[in-house]
Order: structure tokens, then C-alpha cells, then sequence
């Protein structure tokens, strides 16, 4: 009975070694595949931030052509217009001229507002909203004073026009 008992411990060691063996062995593997799952999960979120990156530089470079696109539409637009007001007020003059008064006081004065309105629309048509606005700006450097007073003026009227009395 001492042998069996003695095999029985022996055999129970050598299956306690075993499983440990195993067990080891197991959390070696266990270590070596989330080592590898953990690179490769680096791997994919590197891939993955880099592919966002990609695609986001490609949506804000495809949102600036096309703001740009707009932006140079609008401004031909407002060319376009402005080209097609001075037109306009060409024809305007030509209609004063043809329609007012040729000869006496009344005939000069149609005549001057008739040439004024030409040259006014050959201005616009010339020098469009670029030109107008580098104008008014330079007018404004250097006659400040007046242009403040005139703006004053103008919305006091405008005041007195949109109040109820």
C-alpha cells in the first residue's frame, strides 16, 4: 500500500508539474498573442489616424476651391453688374439727350446732365467696383471732415425719414 500511495503522490507531482508546465506555457502564449494583438491594434489606429488625417487635408483643400470657386463667381457677378449699371446710365444719358430740350438755357443744362451721365457710366464701366472703392477710399483719406459731416447728414435724414411723428 505504501507503493501505491507513493506512486499515487508521485503520479500527483508529475500531473501538478505538468499542468504548471502547461499553465506556463499557456501564459507565455496568452503574453506573446496580446503583445501581437496590441501591435497590431497600434498598427491599424496608426493606419486609421493617418487615413483621417488623408481625408480631412483632401475635404479642407476641396472646401477652399470651392469657397474660392464662389468667391471669384460673386465677384464676376458684381463685375458683371457693375458693368451693367454703367451701361445703364450711358443709356440713360442718351435717352436725356434725345428726349430734352437742344437749344435755349434748358438745352445746355440737358445737355451737361446728359454728358455728365455719359462720362459717369464710362467711368463705372471702365473701372468697376474695384476702381470705385479705391476711389471712395481715397477720397475719404483726404477730405475726412467732409466726408464725416456728409455722413452725419445722411443718416440724420435717414432718421427723420424712417421716424413717426
Amino acid at each position: 500500500m505504501a507503493t501505491a500511495k507513493s506512486d499515487w503522490k508521485s503520479a500527483q507531482s508529475s500531473a501538478t508539474e505538468n499542468a504548471e508546465h502547461v499553465a506556463s506555457h499557456a501564459g507565455d502564449k496568452a503574453r506573446e498573442f496580446g503583445a501581437a494583438a496590441a501591435e497590431k491594434a497600434r498598427e491599424l489606429g496608426s493606419a486609421a489616424a493617418d487615413k483621417a488625417k488623408e481625408t480631412g487635408a483632401a475635404v479642407a483643400d476641396k472646401a477652399r476651391e470651392m469657397g474660392s470657386a464662389a468667391a471669384s463667381f460673386v465677384g464676376k457677378k458684381a463685375e458683371d453688374c457693375t458693368s451693367a449699371m454703367g451701361s445703364g446710365i450711358e443709356n440713360l444719358a442718351g435717352s436725356i439727350r434725345s428726349h430734352g430740350p437742344r437749344e435755349g438755357m434748358l438745352g445746355s443744362a440737358t445737355s451737361s446732365v446728359a454728358k455728365s451721365l455719359e462720362e459717369t457710366g464710362h467711368y463705372i464701366k471702365e473701372h468697376g467696383l474695384q476702381g470705385l472703392g479705391e476711389d471712395l477710399t481715397n477720397l475719404v483719406r483726404r477730405n475726412p471732415v467732409p466726408v464725416l459731416l456728409a455722413g452725419v447728414a445722411v443718416g440724420f435724414l435717414i432718421a427723420r425719414a424712417t421716424t413717426r411723428r
